[in-house]
């Protein structure tokens, strides 16, 4: 199977970690996307995503409805979508996405901890051409569902790859077409269980186990950060 399954797996055992951590992330998502385009689904596409992906991890309803109200709140500071490069140990390169109220917090956060386990903050722009960008959306394949029929019809809404495995379907477009994908999958009636924005590594590289140790130490260092939305590297 491709790629797209392999970071599919990955995440669910290894990016989120405890829901205790899972779920104040998911909902600073939901109540970003609810303040800019307001508090209904129905009419706003990228909560009805953010809620989609919620849902997917089994985020409780209340919760995700208090995440909706928050966007309302009068002292709701604002919100801000960062990106952070770095390098690890072993040729490892690292691509963070944040959610801040206080960039001057995150940066300094995200630095220290690379500093501290050998790793440095890098130029944005230095991972440019190391990752590609992808829209991911998986769904259950259904009894009446024919995959080729499927491709077909996604084509024009640009649609690169579609595959499925143990029932489940992962339809890849690049990250320009996340709106015209969510689109056409809503309207020929599928039932999405996830759509995401991912990165995939280009050149991705190969590591023993005590260098695997090495680079988690890293990695839950920054994912236990609060601000710390995703964390992609190039590990094969």
């Amino acid at each position: 199977m491709g790629r797209a399954f392999e970071y599919r797996k990955a995440s669910k055992l290894k990016r989120w970690g405890a829901m205790s951590k899972l779920f104040p992330k998911l909902g600073k998502v939901i109540t970003m996307a609810a303040k800019e385009g307001g508090p209904d689904p129905d009419l706003n596409p990228k909560l009805r995503t953010a809620i989609l992906n919620a849902k997917a991890e089994n985020m409780p309803k209340d919760n995700i409805d208090a995440a909706i109200k928050r966007a309302t709140a009068k002292d709701l500071a604002d919100m801000k979508e960062v990106n952070f490069e770095g390098k690890a140990p072993h040729g490892v390169l690292i691509f963070i996405e944040c959610a801040t109220d206080n960039n001057t917090r995150t940066v300094a956060n995200v630095k220290s901890i690379l500093n501290k386990n050998n790793g440095e903050m890098l130029t944005n722009g230095s991972l440019e051409f190391m990752f590609s960008r992808k829209a991911i959306f998986e769904f259950v394949l259904k009894e009446d569902m024919d995959l080729e029929e499927l491709e077909l019809e996604l084509i024009d809404a640009g649609l690169e790859e579609i595959e499925a495995e143990e029932g489940v379907v992962l339809a890849t477009a690049d990250y320009t077409s996340f709106g015209t994908m969510n689109e056409a999958l809503e309207g020929m009636g599928v039932e999405m269980t996830k759509a995401t924005l991912e990165r995939m590594a280009n050149t991705p590289v190969e590591l023993t186990e005590e260098q695997q140790a090495d680079i988690d130490k890293i990695l839950e260092r920054l994912e236990d950060d609060e601000d710390v939305q995703k964390v992609y590297t190039n590990i094969a």
